[in-house]
């Protein structure tokens, strides 16, 4: 073979690499963006990234469309390590037609798709893209019907991590929402199904993009996107560090690291961490990082339901998701978004393998018409599946509150917790006292001369009996009640003896969760 050919190789390689050219890739760096192969360089180990398809291009004749020319078809795809871990992942390139997506385009991405699966690694996208090629009509259409399916048809197989990298608009929003984990980068994505100007047309609104669709309104107002990010680097970085909390695929487990953190440390400041007065806040943050190894905790929808805290930290080194309630926040009560995090976070690390360390301490669901009217009999009913579908290790912690169906919904023992531990402050009831003292005791209070004299007393009597871990450990429903600087060594030693739990649920195509 001559070394023309060979010569003639690199040119078509280097320009490739250029995707839409100097020009526009200075643009793409002067929005603050890397480009596409910037992105998947920075994604992967140094040197390890290996790019497939490169060459294809599409089979459009329309509106003079064999004419021109999409470098890649507006997608690198291909795969390379993570930590030393095999991930695929495709990146759309805004500088070749604003990354929009066509027949092959999808074909590319389809193809690295089912690569993974094939051998069981994530796949990471990264969305840059003006949306659907129109000049490709159904061609177009359909490609994001075969991502669509993959999307689903993959879920719960491998990891699939989007980040939202620029814009992401009409049907292409609905291949991120179906993966597992979305990313957004602040004052760059946007993410909706109709843009500013149709919404005018329509409705008369008027919106700002990144009011409608950017990073900190799908973080903290719809629940769409799961993390927030400042730059693409950052954002990267965050998706590097989510993998090492994840197995490659469902037939395995994450990977266990060695640590520095003592097992057998005693945490004293949890002991004096819940107020004598039951009706004071506290934050729930602080036992979480107490507990975990190096106070490390990769927190999930950190703007989204905030009564609620949902995340990932390692525990003697093995991978745990966390599921807390908030005192700090509404006081801890479940609302409907808390609802819908909770479950969805919760079937995350069930279809993953993850176990799951439940922290409680919630008054109850949240009152009112609105949630009422809004489904919170629904949305609650998601917790309650969740847990119950769980098979991966469960170990609660009641903190202090646990009353009525709420703590039930906590992963209690009903739902098929595998170890409760209580702290002494924990107060676990159908109700709290006040509530309690008025119903059963109504007619002692309404027929006394001292009326809240008598109230107090009995306040007094009930709250020394009843609001207490110790009637729940009478029954069962709590397996012991530990001092909270003992906290960690517990919970250890509780998910080292259910290494080899083995539970199985009755075969079925699948359930009906209320949706």
């Amino acid at each position: 073979m001559s070394f023309e050919k060979i010569i003639q190789l690199r040119e078509k390689k280097e320009k490739l690499t250029l995707g839409g050219g100097q020009a526009r890739i200075d643009k793409q760096h002067a929005q603050g963006k890397m480009t596409a192969r910037e992105r998947l360089e920075y994604l992967f180990d140094q040197g390890t990234f290996i790019e497939l398809d490169s060459f294809i291009r599409n089979r459009c004749t329309n509106f003079g469309m064999d004419k021109m020319e999409f470098e890649g078809e507006s997608v690198v795809t291909g795969y390379g390590m993570v930590d030393g871990r095999l991930v695929y992942a495709f990146s759309q390139d805004f500088t070749v037609t604003g990354g929009a997506l066509g027949e092959m385009h999808a074909k590319k991405v389809v193809k690295a798709m089912d690569a993974a699966i094939k051998v069981g690694a994530p796949i990471v996208g990264l969305n840059d893209s003006g949306g659907a090629r129109i000049q490709e009509a159904v061609d177009a259409l359909s490609g994001y019907g075969d991502l669509f399916f993959r999307n689903a048809t993959f879920s719960g197989v491998i990891p699939q991590i989007s980040a939202i990298m620029g814009p992401c608009a009409g049907g292409a929003v609905y291949s991120p929402a179906l993966t597992d984990f979305v990313f957004m980068v602040d004052k760059t994505a946007q993410m909706f199904i109709t843009g500013p100007q149709v919404i005018k047309t329509v409705t008369g609104e008027e919106v700002s993009p990144e009011e409608l669709g950017g990073a900190m309104t799908h973080n903290s107002i719809s629940g769409n996107a799961h993390f927030i990010s400042d730059s693409d680097q950052e954002c990267i970085d965050a998706i590097r560090k989510l993998l090492g909390y994840l197995p490659s695929n469902n037939m395995e487990k994450a990977p266990v690291l060695d640590i520095d953190d003592d097992i057998n440390r005693a945490i004293d400041s949890l002991d004096t961490l819940i107020p004598d007065n039951p009706n004071k806040p506290y934050d729930i943050m602080d036992v979480i990082t107490a507990i975990v190894d190096d106070g490390d905790f990769f927190e999930y929808q950190r703007y989204f339901a905030k009564n609620i805290v949902t995340g990932f930290a390692r525990i003697n080194g093995k991978s745990v998701g966390i599921v807390a309630n908030q005192p700090n926040m509404m006081a801890g009560c479940l609302d409907m978004n808390a609802g819908d995090k909770a479950a969805r976070f919760i079937r995350t690390c069930n279809a993953y393998n993850v176990p799951l360390l439940t922290l409680v301490d919630v008054p109850g669901f949240l009152p009112g018409t609105n949630q009422e009217h809004g489904g919170i009999i629904r949305h609650g009913a998601k917790i309650l599946y969740a847990y119950s579908e769980a098979t991966v290790p469960k170990v609660t912690l009641i903190t202090r509150k646990a009353y009525g169906g709420a703590y039930v919904a906590m992963c209690s023992k009903s739902l098929g917790a595998d170890i409760v531990l209580a702290w002494p402050a924990a107060e676990i009831a159908v109700m709290g006292p006040e509530g309690a003292v008025n119903i059963i005791f109504r007619n002692e209070i309404k027929e006394a001369k001292e009326k809240d004299t008598t109230r107090q007393q009995l306040l007094h009597d009930y709250r020394a009996e009843f609001a207490t871990p110790y009637k729940a450990a009478e029954r069962g429903f709590v397996d012991d009640v530990i001092e909270p600087s003992t906290s960690r060594q517990r919970i250890i030693d509780a998910f080292n003896m259910l290494e080899g739990k083995r539970e199985k649920r009755p075969p079925k195509k699948h359930g009906n969760m209320p949706l």
